[in-house]
C-alpha cells in the first residue's frame, strides 16, 4: 500500500518496549523573487508573519534534521511528509554507543512502522519491521503517539514549527546569508507559549484562531521550559528555507534535570510528490508490551 501527493507551491507503546527492540539493548529554489526586495523591505515581524501565512500552501515537504535532543543526544534525519491525509517517512541516525545504524520510520494510515539496521534483529523474531497502532504524527502535544520511536520534538510538523517566530515579540533581522545555495534572509527571536497564546487570542476570525491554536499546541510538544530561541531563514519567495530551535527542556522521569533542545531543520523541497509505502505484512511483527 502507498500514499502519494503531487502539487506545486503557489507563489507570493511504551519506553520499555522500544528500549527492548531498538539499537540492541538539494535546495528549495528562490523562483523569481529577490530576498532584498521581498523580505528586507518588510519589518522583521511582518516578514516572519508572511512566512507563516505562506506555510498554509505547503501540503508536502522533503526536509533534513540535525541537532541534539535530550532523549537521544545527537542525531540526523532525512524525511518526507504530506498533510492530507497525514503520512511521513524518515531515516534517522542517532550518535552514541547504543546506536548501531539508521532507523527507518514510517507513519501511514495511523500506524507506525520501524525497521532498518538500527533495529535489534534478535528482538524481532526474524522480521525486518515492527508496527504499532494507533500511531499519530504531526499533531499537538496531547495527540501525538510514536511509541517513543521519535523524540517528542520531532513528532510535530516542521511546517508548523517554522511559523513559531510569528509569535515573537523581539524578532529582528540578522542579515542575508546563503543556505544550501539559496540566498535567504536570517531572522532571530525568542518565543514563549504565552506569546503564542496572546497571538491566538488576538486573532480576528475563527480560521486564524484555529491555525494559531495549532501553533500553540505544537509548541507545547517541544517540552521547552521557558523561552525558545529561534532562527529562521527566509527565501525570496517568503517561504522558510531553514529554522533552528534552541531551549532548555522541562525535567522528566528519564531526565530529572531537563536537557537541551537544539534542532536545525532545512527545507529541501516544497510540495514534492511523496510516497509512503507500508512494509510487506509477512516481514512485519507487532510491537508488544
Amino acid at each position: 500500500m502507498e500514499i502519494s501527493v503531487r502539487g506545486s507551491v503557489p507563489r507570493g507503546a511504551t519506553r520499555a518496549a522500544l528500549a527492548a527492540v531498538l539499537l540492541g539493548g538539494g535546495a528549495v529554489g528562490c523562483g523569481g523573487g529577490s530576498v532584498e526586495e521581498d523580505s528586507a523591505g518588510l519589518a522583521p515581524a511582518a516578514a516572519v508573519a508572511k512566512v507563516a501565512e505562506n506555510s498554509e500552501d505547503i501540503t508536502s515537504l522533503r526536509y533534513r534534521v540535525t541537532g541534539t535532543v535530550p532523549e537521544r543526544g545527537r542525531l540526523t534525519a532525512e524525511a518526507s511528509m504530506k498533510t492530507k491525509p497525514t503520512a511521513m517517512t524518515m531515516v534517522m541516525t542517532v550518535a552514541g554507543e547504543r546506536a548501531k545504524g539508521a532507523l527507518d520510520i514510517r507513519f501511514v494510515d495511523e500506524v507506525v512502522y520501524f525497521g532498518g539496521n538500527g533495529l535489534d534483529p534478535a528482538k524481532s523474531g526474524g522480521k525486518s519491521w515492527f508496527r504499532a497502532e494507533p500511531a499519530v504524527w504531526g499533531r499537538g502535544a496531547s495527540n501525538n503517539n510514536s511509541y517513543k520511536v521519535l523524540p517528542r520534538s520531532m513528532e510535530v510538523s516542521p511546517v508548523v514549527q517554522s511559523t513559531f517566530l510569528a509569535g515573537s515579540k523581539d524578532v529582528r533581522r540578522i542579515g542575508t546569508e546563503t543556505v544550501d545555495g539559496t540566498k535567504a534572509m536570517h531572522y532571530r527571536g525568542t518565543v514563549t507559549s504565552r506569546d503564542l497564546r496572546a497571538a491566538q487570542s488576538a486573532a480576528k476570525d475563527k480560521a486564524t484562531r484555529d491555525l494559531r491554536m495549532e501553533r500553540v499546541d505544537q509548541f507545547v510538544n517541544q517540552g521547552v521550559d521557558g523561552a525558545l530561541t529561534m532562527d529562521l531563514w527566509v527565501d525570496g519567495d517568503d517561504h522558510a528555507k531553514r529554522f533552528r530551535v534552541r531551549g532548555k527542556t522541562i525535567p522528566t522521569r528519564a531526565d530529572t534535570d531537563g536537557g537541551t533542545l537544539d534542532l536545525t531543520v532545512t527545507f529541501l523541497d516544497l510540495n514534492p510528490s511523496v510516497t509512503v509505502r507500508t512494509p510487506p505484512a509477512e516481514d512485519t511483527t507487532e510491537l508488544s508490551g
